[in-house]
């Protein structure tokens, strides 16, 4: 089968196509065809190893998987032992290591039926930064009806869904991104919409219930500003800082800080479970969330597709179509 490769740590230059031996699902995995897979800042990090954090899970000194991808959605081609839930010719999408391949396994446990109401294109943008953001709403944020949230990165992979799940939990969004993703943020039903490059979004002028910060690099006293009285930072991600963490030290810090505070400060983090993949296809089929898929890709352009998400240009997610 055809899958995008590396064999060491570096730019998109270090991809390549080439042909490797089909997986075998082993016990509770599923043997995915793969249709789409999506493309988002984590797949990045890994390629390029980059901070050195992430080298402790993918490898320290080369990857020890050399295929690329996380997202993916297709049909099941096979299951291994224990697979109660799928059977060969399911549509699945959700969350696996090398889904830039043809074919991929990925765990039961992170996969859950693909919504009718989307293509497999669109359902390859869902399972990662959706449930991020989904998380990030429900879980870290405590998102309720009535609540104001603040989205920071409103435009991005997780800001995207993040503005409309919370939208659906029944919040008062304001939505945080450039001049030339405005529009996007508004049609994804942002209540309002700030221009960072035209005015603060926390300089304490306007408070928020919740703050959901993703991939960002302002200093925790400054988002603070931007709270109520016992509101919720969550702090998603992180780009910038050093190599070695790259900005996670805002999680960190914020873990610390959360105990001595009046504001609760969270660190959230990504998981993908076929649970939640579920209240995201509920949430789909009602029309309450829609995936923003910014361009697609075949899978012999992935470089091109990585040179793109690191421009900073993108509005949604990236896919690669198989």
């Amino acid at each position: 089968m055809k899958a995008m490769v590396q064999d060491s740590y570096g730019p998109p230059a270090v991809l390549r196509l080439e042909e490797v031996e089909r997986p075998t699902p082993g016990r509770g995995e599923v043997l995915v065809q793969v249709r789409a897979a999506g493309l988002d800042q984590g797949v990045w990090h890994l390629m390029a190893g980059m901070p050195y954090a992430v080298r402790a899970v993918s490898g320290l000194r080369r990857p020890r998987n050399r295929i690329r991808g996380m997202d993916v959605a297709g049909v099941v081609e096979a299951v291994g032992p224990d697979v109660t839930r799928f059977r060969p010719g399911d549509e699945v999408y959700g969350n696996c290591s090398g889904s830039f391949a043809e074919y991929a396994c990925a765990k039961e446990g992170a996969l859950a039926p693909k919504p009718e109401s989307l293509d497999f294109e669109q359902a390859a943008a869902v399972p990662v930064s959706g449930c991020t953001a989904l998380g990030a709403v429900r879980d870290s944020g405590r998102v309720e009806a009535g609540r104001s949230v603040l989205v920071l990165g409103a435009s991005g992979g997780v800001g995207s869904f993040a503005v409309q799940v919370a939208k659906a939990y029944g919040a008062h969004v304001t939505g945080v991104c450039s001049t030339t993703k405005t529009d996007l943020v508004r049609s994804l039903g942002a209540d309002e919409v700030l221009d960072y490059t035209q005015e603060d979004p926390v300089d304490g002028s306007r408070r928020y219930d919740a703050i959901l910060d993703i991939a960002g690099n302002r200093p925790i006293s400054r988002l603070r500003r931007a709270l109520t009285a016992g509101g919720t930072l969550a702090i998603v991600g992180g780009e910038g800082g050093g190599k070695w963490l790259g900005g996670n030290e805002r999680q960190l810090g914020a873990m610390l800080l959360s105990p001595f505070v009046g504001h609760r400060l969270r660190a959230h983090g990504t998981l993908v479970r076929s649970r939640d993949l579920e209240t995201l296809t509920e949430l789909i089929e009602a029309g309450a969330v829609r995936p923003a898929v910014d361009r697609t890709y075949p899978l012999a352009e992935v470089p091109d597709a990585m040179a793109r998400l690191r421009d900073g240009q993108v509005r949604g997610k990236l896919v690669i179509r198989l």
